[in-house]
């Protein structure tokens, strides 16, 4: 199974509520880019989804540009009209996470990161993909990942899974239809796991993008199963 675009639609109306701590978790991923506000440099970002965390990184780092990469139409669209005000510093492109014909787009790059979509790779896949990132990055670059990813102990999942559905009822406490179609979408994969998503344990990220070649490997942050972590080309 794969992300398809009614699941697209599910996820635009819920992401709100549906992501635990989203906004933080954003935060998270521009406090640890490793340039200076004015520096120029290039973002490649998989998985752009609407345009958020485009929009946040373009804004803190005004000389940055942005190439947004998604596999969704109308994500792309939503990304598109969100990010239309930066002009030309960004361009946002189809593709699909899983080929290979996106790659050259690294090549260069200063900064790669992956928003909540890696997880629908493989561990050899991931393992695949660390390498070639960490291969094509500038000498000064990172990736950066907001994912979920997989408790190593059950008891760990059960916290999980009751952390994501308590984030969620609390953000949703302005507009509490949200969080019924969170829980009648079965969105909590700690509790309803979903053959498309094959989240790994945060240690052996860290340990795969070590054994890619980045200097630096770190999570960031942490929470209802979900983290930033990065690897950084430089100690």
């Amino acid at each position: 199974m794969s992300w398809t675009e009614s699941d697209s639609s599910i996820f635009g109306e819920i992401a709100d509520v549906a992501v635990p701590r989203r906004a933080e978790m954003m935060q998270r991923i521009v406090a640890a880019v490793p340039f200076a506000r004015d520096e120029a440099f290039r973002i490649v970002e998989l998985g752009c989804g609407d345009g958020r965390l485009a929009s946040e990184l373009l804004g803190a780092f005004p000389a940055a540009t942005i190439v947004g990469l998604d596999g969704s139409e109308s994500m792309r669209d939503q990304a598109g009209a969100r990010l239309a005000p930066f002009g030309d510093r960004v361009r946002v492109r189809p593709f699909k996470l899983e080929s290979l014909d996106w790659w050259d787009l690294m090549f260069g790059a200063d900064l790669v990161v992956a928003s909540l979509c890696l997880h629908h790779l493989n561990d050899a896949r991931k393992q695949y993909l660390y390498k070639a990132v960490a291969d094509r990055l500038s000498e000064r670059g990172a990736l950066l990942i907001a994912d979920l990813i997989e408790p190593a102990h059950e008891s760990a999942r059960r916290a999980a899974a009751d952390d994501w559905d308590r984030a969620a009822e609390a953000q949703a406490l302005e507009r509490p239809e949200l969080f019924k179609r969170f829980l009648d979408a079965r969105w909590n994969h700690f509790r309803f796991p979903d053959p498309a998503d094959r989240p790994s344990p945060i240690f052996h990220h860290l340990v795969w993008l070590r054994h890619a070649g980045f200097a630096a490997v770190d999570c960031l942050w942490m929470y209802a199963g979900h983290a930033v972590f990065a690897g950084f080309k430089a100690g």
